[in-house]
């Protein structure tokens, strides 16, 4: 009877609702997540040919990328620049500018340039960059030419020498989204009985912001600091979209040969895969023969033709 009497109670029964709630996100998340990444995995693990079944290889497709291929650690090495860059640029800038909103006298100005800050989240980033800052007659160039500095004028996405950099730079000065918001949450969100005691005590300044502020919002940083690493390692849109990893493997990252590799095999598997192969294999042998009929002789065309067939 106690038992049941326990079962029965509001809090159990609340307890079970919460549960039976979880089960549809759980679900989707398992459809849509954690199966596709099991099945990704499972189909590594098999070699594909066009016109030929698959054969099961297990870790050898790992061994070859991680060991035998050339590009994996230049692709790497331009992962970790990238993701260490962003996180210095992120868990400087936008910060500053937080102070700087938060220390503003007035309830209006520091909304107005709250405002002023969240607005770049609207604008396109990889289109401006790409094609009104980075483009062979964009703003960076221009600039440079008006202040004489012609020589410096270059492709940055398309030089081997800048393309990497130049894709660390997008989104400069790094103060225009949400990191700026969160880190004026925090920092607003510090007591004000704090913030007179520092006063009392003449910690103001600088020597306030490293002493008490930062240690006050060491939540947001962390928030920030493990957003931007999975970001630097999992993101590759970007990149793929204003370089494609080029120019050679100057701005490869994993992300993209991964993207390429599971679009390659999932191209070989597909069966018009093998059809289209032998078509395309077939009109290059007759591409090959109607060349050959342009300039060679008789029995050179009579030859070409039969191999043609």
């Amino acid at each position: 009877m106690r038992s049941n009497s326990r079962i029965g109670s509001p809090k159990v029964w609340s307890t079970l609702q919460c549960y039976a709630l979880l089960l549809v996100p759980v679900a989707l998340l398992t459809l849509f997540i954690y199966l596709p990444v099991l099945w990704a995995f499972y189909k590594s693990l098999y070699e594909f040919e066009i016109g030929s079944p698959s054969r099961f290889v297990g870790l050898g497709n790992y061994r070859e990328f991680l060991f035998l291929d050339p590009t994996t650690i230049p692709m790497a090495l331009n992962m970790l620049f990238l993701t260490v860059f962003a996180v210095v640029a992120r868990l400087t800038a936008p910060l500053i500018a937080a102070k700087l909103i938060c220390s503003l006298p007035g309830d209006r100005s520091r909304y107005f340039y709250r405002l002023i800050f969240l607005v770049p989240i609207l604008v396109p980033t990889i289109a401006i960059w790409s094609g009104a800052i980075y483009s062979d007659q964009g703003l960076l160039n221009n600039l440079l030419t008006a202040v004489g500095l012609d020589q410096w004028t270059t492709g940055w996405l398309g030089d081997p020498r800048t393309a990497l950099v130049a894709l660390a730079f997008v989104g400069f000065p790094f103060v225009g989204g949400f990191e700026v918001l969160i880190y004026y949450a925090g920092l607003a969100g510090i007591p004000t009985s704090v913030n007179e005691a520092a006063r009392l005590e003449g910690c103001v300044g600088i020597r306030k912001f490293f002493l008490i502020d930062i240690p006050m919002i060491m939540s947001q940083i962390k928030l920030i600091l493990i957003l931007t690493i999975i970001g630097g390692i999992q993101g590759f849109e970007g990149i793929l979209v204003m370089t494609q990893g080029r120019p050679g493997f100057k701005t490869t990252v994993p992300g993209i040969e991964t993207s390429e590799s599971s679009t390659t095999k999932i191209w070989r598997e597909s069966p018009t895969a093998s059809r289209w192969a032998e078509s395309f294999d077939t009109t290059s042998r007759s591409e090959r023969a109607v060349a050959v009929s342009r300039t060679a002789p008789p029995a050179a065309l009579a030859s070409a033709l039969t191999c043609a067939r």
